[in-house]
């Protein structure tokens, strides 16, 4: 029975950790900003420790815009071996498949070859929706249809639960969406990639040739012609919108103090009532962002691997009643700089006793950390030391287990009563016997 209950919660725990994890360790607290924010939805993420600091509708499906290249670039990426010396002939049909759109464009040419590279260039730096078909036709064989299909299927492999791609240049179609979340995954995926980042922040370029110069569409990375919007601490990644339908989109990085944030911000408003556009709201509040993380989050170390956290009950071991338990790993997350850690909430999921033998480093339980009723990660929790089995307890324990259980109880009493009624039955036997001894008869002489 104790072995059937030592499984049964060790399935329990397993089960507790992956609802809280979905696999991965949770880590995601959304601390509370002391500003007033223009976009509809907001994600913001220290990649350093795959912490999620701030979020608003993160869920909520939104027009990405040209925020789509960034999965474009993905698929590129991934289906070019050689980004630098894999050409490509411009079409003049695919050129002329945006007539009309008013779309964003990096001035490719028909008939002109240029390398995937260039073509890259030509869809994050100015937001070519020109270089994005140009490439989705190549990929996809003469076949949009199919590029998007990989981008799809891409965006399910990543984890992607609320997006759909209908192009790969982000011009609005009602089956063209994502979100902040999705996007932030997806982002984070493409910077692994060759040349993304790279590409990505550079403000302008002479990769087409010196007197085509591409120049960025994010005011936030470039220093002449920024303004009020340029940041220096940020670093690439893609600007975005298609009017009052999308607004303001944008995809960025910064790095300060040791610390990198990404950040999507979408639907900024656009335009007011009389069209005058506003000022680009989903910059702003990447900015405002950036400087309240900079400012006032931290990594803190919440447990120690070192630590002993826990004391629980240890049977059969000589001279030894309880055993210390420790984190498996150490554990550090974002946090607040003025948090107090004794506010981290701790809820031990054990078992009552545990049984000798153990090893250093079995896994006993878990550990859920909390802050302001959010799961922070749920730690495993480890024996400190080992700690070997007296036999001699171990079978004075086994004694009492069958002594005291029930079905050697019922057995005593069987045999007892067994034993009662052959004593009646021999009793009985034995004076009927008695009574039945023939009585002599004497001759008469």
């Amino acid at each position: 029975m104790r072995k059937k209950a030592g499984v049964i919660f060790l399935c329990a725990v397993v089960l507790l950790t992956a609802l809280l994890s979905g696999g991965i360790p949770v880590q995601a607290a959304e601390f509370k900003i002391d500003f007033e924010t223009h976009c509809t939805a907001l994600y913001l993420e220290n990649i350093d420790t795959d912490t999620v600091v701030y979020q608003k509708n993160q869920d909520e499906r939104r027009y990405p815009a040209s925020t789509t290249k960034i999965m474009t670039y993905i698929i590129v990426a991934e289906k070019v071996a050689d980004l630098k010396n894999t050409m490509v002939t411009v079409k003049s049909s695919i050129i002329h498949m945006l007539d009309g759109t008013g779309s964003s464009m990096a001035g490719l040419k028909a008939g002109e070859k240029l390398s995937v590279y260039q073509l890259l260039n030509c869809l994050m730096i100015p937001s070519g929706n020109d270089a994005a078909l140009v490439l989705a036709d190549y990929i996809g064989d003469g076949d949009i249809n199919q590029f998007v299909t990989l981008m799809n299927q891409k965006a399910k492999a990543l984890g992607c639960t609320h997006t759909h791609f209908a192009n790969p240049h982000g011009l609005n179609d009602p089956d063209h969406y994502t979100t902040v979340s999705d996007m932030a995954k997806i982002t984070k995926y493409a910077m692994t990639l060759p040349e993304f980042m790279d590409i990505s922040d550079t403000a302008t370029s002479d990769v087409i040739g010196e007197d085509r110069y591409l120049v960025t569409t994010n005011s936030m990375i470039d220093p002449v012609r920024g303004g009020d919007l340029y940041y220096s601490y940020a670093k690439g990644i893609k600007t975005g919108s298609t009017g009052n339908d999308s607004g303001y989109c944008l995809v960025s990085t910064a790095t300060h103090g040791g610390y990198t944030y990404l950040c999507v911000a979408y639907g900024a408003p656009y335009e007011d009532d009389k069209g005058e556009l506003y000022e680009n709201g989903a910059i702003l509040d990447s900015i405002h962002l950036y400087e309240w993380a900079f400012d006032n989050l931290s990594i803190k170390t919440v447990v120690d691997k070192n630590d002993l956290v826990k004391e629980i009950k240890l049977n059969f071991a000589w001279n030894k009643d309880t055993i210390q338990l420790s984190p498996a790993s150490t554990y550090s997350t974002i946090l607040p700089d003025d948090i107090d850690l004794a506010s981290i909430d701790r809820v031990y999921y054990l078992p009552e006793s545990v049984e000798a033998p153990l090893k250093e480093g079995d896994v006993i339980g878990t550990l859920l950390l909390s802050y302001a009723n959010q799961p922070l990660t749920t730690i495993q929790l480890v024996a400190s030391e080992s700690v070997d089995r007296s036999e001699l307890l171990f079978a004075l324990h086994a004694i009492r287990q069958v002594v005291s259980s029930q079905w050697f109880i019922i057995a005593v009493i069987v045999v007892a009563v067994l034993a009662l009624v052959y004593a009646v039955i021999l009793l009985i036997y034995r004076r009927k016997k008695r009574t039945q001894r023939p009585v002599k008869k004497y001759r008469k002489f």
